[in-house]
């Protein structure tokens, strides 16, 4: 059993205890109880290297009492007909 920190939303550290086979996208889901965003909108960092989701928590040398980078990723799709768009009006 291996227990990974990370500081929550308001800047307390939380605890998530898990295995080492397990990849980091379980954990992830696991943190969304604390977070309260969805899993694919949370981005871990080892130091600066971002953690992908299908690889094991032991592939990473994530060991017990490891600190962990929490970011939150934003989901924005931009259309053509967006107002950042350079064209003010749809093309006909």
């Amino acid at each position: 059993m291996t227990e990974a920190f990370f500081k929550g939303p308001l800047g307390k550290k939380v605890c998530i205890k898990c295995n080492t086979d397990d990849t980091i996208g379980n954990l992830k889901k696991l943190m969304i109880a604390h977070t309260g965003t969805g899993w694919n909108n949370i981005i871990l960092k080892k130091w600066y290297m971002i953690l992908k989701h299908h690889v094991s928590l032991g592939n990473n040398e994530i060991h017990n009492g490891m600190n962990l980078e929490l970011y939150y990723q934003l989901n924005r799709i931009l259309s053509p007909y967006s107002s950042l768009s350079s064209h003010p009006h749809p093309p006909h």
